[in-house]
């Protein structure tokens, strides 16, 4: 039996599962002051019903991540950054107010070319230790190849700062792209202790409750990360939520076609896009801000548009805000929603009819117009909001490899054909949706809970990235920190199938089934040159077991 439970902006569910079926399922309000008592909420009814069963495993895709760097409610942190020569730091405006530039360089082999100054180093160090910061992090450039720079620094900031948490960039990723890794770990040291913090907190929960299942975390490409691991590198979560619902869109629809998933809920209208049963991938990792990042993510994107919209009327037209403030009016809040229209329409029988009408009647007034117009002109404007958010992300996604790849081997251009909605307001929104557009809508059973059904079908994934040296004969594996003499490696063909059957055998271990293929993330390969002969290769290849859902809910069986 498995449990999957999805922490939203705006509610919790959680889903029991046994095999294809679910046996419990919940939804709970999200208080999201605190995470905890919403997890505990809906989790505690499923744990209740799984006593004396064989639980296999808990899947928690969580909004934390996400919720923290969207408001900036970030721990502060000192960004120390050694760039070396070729590469203007003032390009990339991180607004960190605390960022220093030291000078040092390591070269593309891992050479030093250019020696820490080690008066610099004191100066930032007094400058951190006056600030009052307690976390920093450290990153230069070609630190993923030699990392002295980077454990020296940090060496010394911990010396002379009592009690500050320091980060290396070489820690969070190996990949190259200098500005990606720095953003990448910056948003991993301050987001660490807010998610350490959280961590302990579920694990005593579940202490307390006898349950020694193994518990994931969902990660931002679908796959699934140890509890303990997502500790070190809260950041790999980032989109959690939007991958729970393209899984769970995945898992409630018929294999291998090609949908749309529109994810409705109180807050946001997350988008993903399956392309013959295949979730899209983002080319360049996970953006975040304004920032690309070194997190592997599913091509997904949010829309400031949900059930719980707050409306208001400006210069005599109706604006839909890009956020809520509490519940519906006629679930006691308030200000008008969409949620309100959709109850005076009849398209819904959540919350109270009399107080929805008033809150039509409410934004009426200034429009205009009769509570019942108002009801159908917000409806339509909504409606209109989310199908132009999904021809932009069509436009957006249509830059992406895979999606040219999959439109040249289809001989079309798709544009929406099938819509799949999930999330609680999918049910009412989305046949409207589908006029709009002029293509099918489905809801299919149990969409309430779509995310959670994604998080607890997600397959057991594990990644390696393995670093190569064939001058100095070694090679280490970033995620366990193995490092061992290397034989019989030249090409980067040899890395990649070394790399695989590494792979394989960490699967094995860990009870991945051995039917399983891995996947190759990416390899990149550098020749060494020493005078005009090449001197040795430095070879990065990244594998991984595929994400995607364990087995499809067929037709009847929830």
């Amino acid at each position: 039996m498995f449990i999957g439970l999805d922490v939203g902006g705006t509610y919790t569910d959680a889903v029991l599962m046994d095999g294809r079926k679910i046996t419990k399922k919940t939804k709970v309000p999200t208080d999201n002051d605190n995470l905890f008592d919403s997890l505990l909420n809906a989790l505690d009814p499923l744990l209740e019903a799984v006593k004396g069963k064989n639980l296999e495993r808990i899947v928690l895709s969580t909004t934390l991540i996400t919720n923290l760097i969207a408001t900036k409610n970030v721990d502060p942190t000192a960004l120390v950054i050694i760039p070396g020569p070729g590469l203007n730091p003032s390009t990339y405006d991180y607004k960190v107010p605390h960022t220093f530039l030291l000078s040092g360089a390591i070269d593309y082999r891992g050479r030093e070319i250019d020696p820490l100054d080690e008066q610099e180093i004191k100066t930032c160090a007094q400058k951190i230790k006056e600030a009052g910061l307690k976390r920093a992090v450290v990153v230069g450039k070609f630190s993923q190849r030699n990392k002295k720079h980077e454990e020296k620094v940090a060496s010394y900031l911990q010396e002379e700062i009592p009690g500050i948490r320091v980060a290396m960039g070489h820690q969070v990723t190996g990949r190259l792209n200098f500005p990606r890794r720095v953003f990448t770990s910056l948003l991993t040291i301050a987001t660490q202790e807010r998610f350490r913090t959280f961590y302990s907190e579920v694990l005593k929960l579940l202490e307390q409750r006898g349950i020694s299942a193994p518990l994931y975390i969902l990660k931002a490409d679908g796959g699934t990360i140890s509890f303990d691991l997502s500790a070190k590198k809260p950041v790999e979560t980032i989109f959690s939520g939007p991958a729970a619902s393209t899984l769970g869109g995945l898992a409630l629809t018929p294999k291998g076609e090609t949908t749309v998933v529109v994810d409705i809920g109180g807050t946001t209208t997350d988008l993903a896009l399956i392309l013959s049963g295949e979730p899209l991938l983002a080319s360049r990792g996970a953006h975040i801000d304004d920032k690309l990042t070194h997190v592997r993510a599913f091509a997904t994107s949010s829309a400031a548009v949900g059930g719980d919209s707050c409306l208001q009327v400006q210069d005599g037209l109706l604006q839909i805000m890009p956020y809520r403030k509490g519940a519906a009016y006629c679930l006691g809040g308030t200000h008008p929603t969409p949620t309100d229209a959709m109850r005076v329409t009849g398209i819904t029988d959540i919350g109270d009819e009399k107080q929805a009408v008033k809150a039509m009647e409410l934004l009426g007034k200034d429009l205009g117009i009769g509570p019942q117009k108002a009801a159908e002109h917000v409806l339509e404007k909504t409606v209109q909001r989310i199908a132009g958010e999904i021809e932009a992300m069509f436009i957006a996604w249509e830059q992406e490899p895979a999606y040219r790849i999959w439109e040249l081997q289809q001989r079309k251009k798709i544009r929406p054909q099938n819509l799949v909605g999930i999330g609680a307001a999918s049910p009412a929104l989305l046949p409207l949706l589908g006029k709009e557009m002029g293509c099918s809508a489905l809801t299919p059973p149990d969409a309430d809970v779509a995310n959670a059904i994604g998080a607890a079908l997600a397959k057991t994934n594990l990644r390696l990235t393995f670093h190569f040296d064939t001058q100095r004969n070694f090679y280490f594996i970033e995620e366990t920190g193995v490092q061992e003499k290397l034989t019989d490696i030249d090409s980067l063909a040899d890395a990649e199938s070394f790399s695989m059957r590494r792979l394989k055998e960490e699967g094995e271990r860990i009870g991945i089934s051995a039917k399983e293929e891995p996947e190759l993330v990416y390899s990149e390969l550098f020749n060494m040159v020493r005078g005009w002969r090449r001197g040795g290769r430095l070879i990065d290849v990244c594998v991984q077991f595929p994400t995607g859902i364990i087995e499809y809910l067929e037709e009847g069986d929830a």
